[in-house]
């Protein structure tokens, strides 16, 4: 067995995944106390760990709840949470969590090793129709649970009240980053049976904040839980998520003092007015992301499923500008994974534009004329900006697409039911990393498991032949094997391409903005993993 304590590096066995880093050390500036404003213009769907998943709610589930394994703030460096010290056996198949003492619930009950048993049965139970339950497939008897022939995971016991023994089907390179994930987070199974349905909307978690108030439609208020087992934090006092807000309203009201971050980011028409502007660009944070904005076919529907149209639609999109209509915020994408990305394809310059090309092909589908269809977007700016100059594209080859522009949680429902939308821009949802690994990208979004009900698989695709040659590629945990692991990944998703089920359309940057008030590190306020913002560490300076 090979035991990793919180100051540790993980082995080199965990082949891809960072090194377990030195905690954070806090900020010698930050100062306790105060509240916060953040806006978004739509409300949130959920705070429930298993079911969250979009932009807007993954970072205030993040902050509500824990799981095992977490994050050094600002980084994709893993660090332990829940988990005082963990075992890896030395063939990779068995991993034994250490509980911290004295950790409690929101509702004052201290957490224990069937907590975690708990919640991960549930997360992976498809009555739980969790979008991240392909995450956890290679936990022993996922299968079953898939299914529906078992209501606990074989591969999950709990020794003593606080130890955790997981074992594996197969040895997964990623597993302790599935274990930072939000849908591992845990939870008080008391608190779940009584708010049944709702317990999104009451949630109970062992995090840095616990939710206070909900008004739908108005706003969120989140406070401190005083009992929080991480020393020092969180630094503010109240965090007032307000929602319908107007993302040009919001930065009006930002720039007035009354509004700490915009959530819906800068306007795009806005942004050149902001970044002219000295005092405005002084509080613009940029970060890079492992990002991939896409328009997605569903492959379950005429005539999409049809790969020849599908392809056609690819030659059919001015990649170059859409990319104009946000201001050159981001690159033309060719694929699936983002450029800084393993497993990338260097070289690979997939569908080129090209609109001759695009109408022979759609001839040979036999659709000479084109059709009709619907395409799904979110309705914040620039989105429906982008979904009309993805009209206009179409237009050009026959395709006659009416814009169905909807609430980001709409938009999110339709893509889940398999014969609702027939193309969806994934714009304001669009595809950020939940982890720095190639395999993230696969399991919920293009993989057989995310095509599921309410999953996030919403061009319906499945491949079982990639779904095996995926799995190979994560159970290839030796150190060794590294080149080769990127390299399947990488067919992998060449093999996607030439099916389809995508228009890959840009790789983009991150901008925010942050009030003066505003303290932290500005990694905070573009985190790789809590996005868009680590609640936990910020602090206002007055």
């Amino acid at each position: 067995m090979r035991k990793l304590l919180a100051t540790t590096a993980l082995l080199a066995a965990m082949a891809g995944a960072p090194a377990l880093a030195q905690d954070y050390t806090p900020d010698p500036n930050a100062k306790e106390g105060g509240s916060i404003t953040i806006t978004y213009k739509d409300d949130v769907a959920t705070l429930d760990p298993a079911i969250g998943y979009d932009w807007q709610n993954w970072s205030m589930i993040k902050s509500i709840f824990d799981g095992l394994m977490d994050y050094v703030p600002g980084t994709t460096d893993l660090r332990p949470g829940l988990a005082e010290s963990y075992e890896i056996s030395d063939d990779g198949m068995t991993y034994t969590f250490k509980l911290r003492p004295g950790v409690k619930f929101h509702n004052g009950r201290e957490m224990t090793a069937e907590d975690v048993k708990y919640s991960l049965n549930r997360v992976t139970n498809p009555t739980t129709q969790s979008p991240g339950a392909g995450f956890f497939g290679a936990i022993e008897g996922y299968d079953a649970m898939a299914d529906g022939s078992a209501t606990e995971l074989s591969g999950v016991s709990t020794p003593g009240e606080s130890t955790v023994v997981i074992k594996l089907s197969r040895p997964d390179a990623t597993f302790l980053h599935v274990m930072a994930l939000n849908f591992a987070s845990v939870v008080p199974q008391e608190a779940v049976e009584a708010a049944g349905a709702d317990f999104g909307k009451q949630p109970v978690g062992t995090g840095a904040f616990k939710l206070a108030e909900w008004t739908i439609g108005q706003r969120l208020v989140f406070e401190k839980n005083a009992d929080y087992w991480r020393e020092g934090i969180p630094y503010l006092d109240q965090i007032t998520f307000e929602v319908g807000q107007e993302p040009i309203v919001a930065l009006l009201r930002l720039q007035n003092g009354e509004v700490d971050v915009p959530g819906d980011g800068i306007p795009p028409a806005k942004f050149v007015e902001v970044m002219n502007d000295p005092e405005q660009a002084a509080r613009v944070v940029e970060g890079g992301q492992l990002h991939t904005g896409y328009i997605t076919m569903n492959v379950t529907m005429p005539p999409f499923d049809d790969v020849k149209v599908r392809k056609a639609v690819n030659m059919a999109i001015n990649k170059e500008r859409i990319i104009q209509i946000i201001n050159g915020r981001a690159v033309p994408a060719t694929q699936p994974l983002p450029p800084s990305m393993p497993g990338y394809t260097e070289g690979y310059e997939g569908y080129k534009y090209d609109v001759e090309g695009a109408k022979a092909l759609l001839a040979e589908a036999g659709h000479p004329d084109g059709f009709e269809t619907e395409l799904f977007v979110m309705n914040t700016d620039p989105n429906p900006r982008i979904a009309q100059a993805i009209q206009q594209d179409l237009s050009q080859i026959g395709i006659k697409a009416s814009i169905q522009s909807l609430a980001q949680a709409n938009v999110i429902a339709a893509g889940g039911e398999k014969d609702q939308a027939p193309m969806i821009w994934s714009g304001g949802m669009a595809w950020i990393a939940d982890f720095p690994d190639a395999s993230n990208f696969y399991g919920p979004i293009l993989g057989c498991a995310g095509a599921v009900q309410g999953g996030w698989n919403w061009s319906w695709y499945c491949n079982e032949e990639l779904d095996k040659e995926a799995a190979e590629a994560d159970s290839m945990a030796d150190p060794a094997q590294k080149d080769a692991r990127l390299a399947k990944w990488s067919d992998v998703y060449m093999k996607i391409m030439e099916d389809a089920p995508w228009v890959p359309v840009f790789n983009e940057q991150r901008y925010t903005m942050k009030s003066a008030r505003m303290g932290g590190d500005d990694a905070l306020y573009v985190d790789p993993v809590s996005i868009p913002v680590n609640y936990d560490y910020v602090y206002v300076t007055e």
